[in-house]
């Protein structure tokens, strides 16, 4: 099979793989939900940040893990935060500081981000959304490739630490990962930690 065809079998795959795994999640129960978002922030992460480490967050959508709490946690512990901005398909994203005392506006998709006066940052930690996750930290998004893209400008600029956030639902047996896909440091569910790529080479 030639790359090419290869390369479009995975994306198929990946498509099935997606409708799949957000079916899953869309059908999670409400209380399970809340509590996931409430276990993931008495954990916290699994490592130490720096005084003033910049973390960006989101803004979650749909039935994706509300990383709000872990946010708030990571703000009283010194944090600086940050949201992302979609600057147009097949560009990494921008981010911008915030703080939760600050208001968003509508962006793509009504995703609501920090407005347009805010300062952009570069962070040192990302939080993640997806759709489906594996053991080795691969993901599958929602398919624009936005944190892909961002992930590999970013990585070429600084260390970072990319954490994907999940229910523990969200882990499938394999990601069929493309040469493109930028994987995971951490994945962090509401059971524990799913996925800790750090120090392997």
């Amino acid at each position: 099979m030639s790359d090419m065809l290869a390369d479009a079998s995975k994306a198929a795959s990946k498509q099935t793989l997606r409708a799949a795994a957000l079916a899953r999640r869309d059908a999670l129960d409400p209380h399970l939900r809340q509590h996931a978002a409430e276990a993931l922030a008495a954990r916290g992460l699994p490592f130490s940040i720096a005084p003033e480490a910049i973390v960006s967050g989101f803004v979650p959508m749909r039935s994706e893990i509300n990383p709000i709490p872990l946010m708030h946690k990571l703000a009283d512990q010194g944090a600086e935060l940050a949201l992302p901005v979609v600057m147009g398909r097949g560009k990494p994203l921008l981010f911008r500081a915030w703080a939760f005392h600050q208001p968003l506006a509508a962006g793509t998709w009504g995703i609501r981000e920090p407005k347009a006066d805010a300062s952009e940052v570069e962070p040192d930690i990302v939080l993640v959304p997806l759709a489906a996750f594996d053991s080795a930290g691969h993901r599958i998004g929602y398919g624009a490739r936005y944190y892909d893209l961002t992930l590999k400008a970013l990585r070429a600029k600084k260390k970072i630490v990319a954490i994907g956030v999940a229910y523990a639902s969200q882990e499938i047996d394999l990601v069929p990962a493309e040469p493109h896909d930028q994987a995971l440091d951490y994945v962090l569910t509401e059971t524990g930690v799913a996925v800790n790529n750090a120090g392997r080479a």
